[in-house]
C-alpha cells in the first residue's frame, strides 16, 4: 500500500520515533523525523510534509511555541502527540493551531484513523457543496441538511453549528472555537448557548440523543463530529 504522503515527526524519543516511523510505513506512508524543535523547523520549512507529528516536550524549545511558529505558515494538519493530557495543554495547543490531540499512550489504530481523517481534510472534501456522513447530507449552496432523504428543519444558528461540524469532520473542536465561529468573539464565554444547541442539533440528527455517534463530547475540552465508516 502506497499513498505518497509524507509525514514528519517532531520528537526527542527514538523509541517513540521508531515505533511511529515503522507503525507509518507500513501502512504506506513516507516518513522523517526530527529530534529537536530547531531540526523539526528547518524540514518542515525546506521539504514541507503533508502532515506533522509534533510531540510538546522537545529539548530545546516548547511545543507550544513550535507549534505557534509553523502556523505562521504552514497550513496542513499538525497532530499533537504527548504526555501532557491536562485539558488546560491540551486546549492550548488545539487553540494554536493544532488539528487534534492525541495522548501517550495510544492505540496505533486510533492514530492512523485521525491522520487518515486530518489528511481527508486536505483534498478539497470540505469545499463540495455536499457532503454525505452515514444517513446525513448536508447542501452547502441549499442551507440544507436532510437525513434518510428527509428534510430537517434547522434554525440559522443550528444550520451554522452542523456547517463548522462538516467542514472539520473528525476534528476535536473547544468550546471557544465553536463559540466564535457560530456567535462571535463577544460569546466565548457563553458555553450555555453551546450546550443547549448542541442538545437541540442532537435531537435531531442523532438516532439516540442519549447516545450521540455524530457529536461526540471531549470532556472539558469541546466536540468532535464524526462520520461513520
Amino acid at each position: 500500500m502506497s499513498n505518497r504522503n509524507e509525514i514528519l515527526i517532531i520528537d526527542d524519543e527514538p523509541q517513540m520515533r521508531k515505533l511511529l516511523e515503522i507503525t507509518l510505513s507500513s501502512n504506506g506512508y513516507s516518513v522523517k523525523q526530527a529530534a529537536d524543535a530547531k531540526e523539526g523547523l528547518i524540514h518542515a520549512a525546506n521539504h514541507p510534509p503533508s502532515l506533522i507529528l509534533l510531540d510538546l516536550g522537545l529539548p530545546d524549545e516548547d511545543g507550544q511555541s513550535v507549534l505557534q511558529k509553523l502556523r505562521e505558515w504552514y497550513t496542513s494538519p499538525v497532530l499533537i502527540v504527548s504526555v501532557q493530557n491536562s485539558e488546560e495543554s491540551i486546549i492550548r495547543a488545539l487553540d494554536n493551531g493544532a488539528n487534534d490531540y492525541l495522548v501517550k499512550p495510544f492505540r496505533t489504530g486510533e492514530l492512523l484513523a485521525r491522520i487518515r481523517s486530518a489528511l481527508r481534510d486536505q483534498t478539497g472534501f470540505e469545499n463540495s457543496p455536499t457532503m454525505q456522513f452515514g444517513n446525513l447530507q448536508i447542501d452547502f449552496s441549499m442551507r440544507q441538511l436532510r437525513k434518510n432523504g428527509e428534510l430537517v428543519k434547522l434554525t440559522v444558528t443550528e444550520y451554522g453549528l452542523i456547517s463548522v461540524f462538516a467542514r472539520n469532520e473528525g476534528k476535536v473542536l473547544t468550546h471557544q472555537y465553536l463559540l466564535r465561529e457560530v456567535w462571535g468573539p463577544g460569546y466565548l464565554n457563553q458555553t450555555q448557548y453551546l450546550r443547549v444547541y448542541i442538545a437541540q442539533l442532537r435531537k435531531k440528527i442523532e438516532t439516540d440523543p442519549n447516545r450521540p455517534v455524530y457529536i461526540v463530547t471531549e470532556s472539558g475540552i469541546g466536540y468532535r463530529f464524526l462520520a461513520p465508516e
